[in-house]
């Protein structure tokens, strides 16, 4: 069987290049929580370091993940939106810096389509907030249930990519390729918005109650 987390307890982080750097960069997500009890991710860069990590217990009621990064600071919030009775609309999730919830969002990712069947169809949108500073927007186009989906800018560049990882059976193990020189989206910001689309398109989901 392929190692999955070859450098797990590494307690170094490498950040992530910054939107200046030219190369992309390859990241194996995998849809599992290290911790007993968990639901969640746990990613690595390609050197196989921790690079962050999502820890989601059963019993928390509360409608969002937090994406921590390997000595657990939290980095992004994901929360969904509800809407409104008798609006009619996608679901939204909103992006938060750190944990901090109660300030305005970074940007907000709304389902567009059925997004698990396939095709070239747009299943999300996503969207800077007053939060963002020079944030764009984004269209993800694919099947995430597949893990092959492109996320692209305004300018139609694949600044993000979920693929099926080699070797790998299913799909609970895949990669992300983020280039963040392409259209400014940082790394953060591409493993945020695959938490939004895993609770939009996953199964299970991680969160038992987002839909209440």
């Amino acid at each position: 069987m392929a190692k999955v987390y070859p450098n797990v307890a590494v307690p170094s982080l490498a950040l992530p290049a910054a939107a200046g750097d030219e190369e992309p960069v390859t990241l194996t997500v995998w849809r599992k929580s290290l911790l007993f009890n968990c639901r969640g991710f746990t990613v690595f860069d390609a050197s196989g370091n921790l690079l962050y990590r999502v820890d989601s217990y059963a019993s928390d009621p509360r409608a969002e993940v937090v994406l921590m990064d390997a000595a657990g600071r939290p980095v992004l919030t994901v929360r969904r939106k509800k809407r409104a009775i008798g609006l009619v609309g996608g679901d939204q999730w909103l992006v938060f810096p750190g944990e901090d919830t109660r300030a305005p969002p970074l940007y907000t990712v709304k389902r567009r389509g059925a997004g698990g069947g396939g095709g070239n169809k747009s299943m999300a949108h996503v969207a800077a907030c007053g939060g963002a500073v020079g944030g764009g927007r984004y269209e993800v186009e694919g099947s995430y249930a597949r893990r092959c989906c492109v996320v692209y800018d305004e300018q139609r560049r694949a600044v993000a990519e979920v693929r099926p990882k080699e070797a790998m059976v299913g799909t609970d193990v895949f990669r992300m390729v983020v280039r963040p020189a392409a259209g400014g989206m940082d790394v953060s910001l591409a493993m945020a918005v695959v938490l939004a689309l895993d609770e939009m398109f996953g199964k299970p989901s991680l969160l038992r109650n987002w839909s209440s």
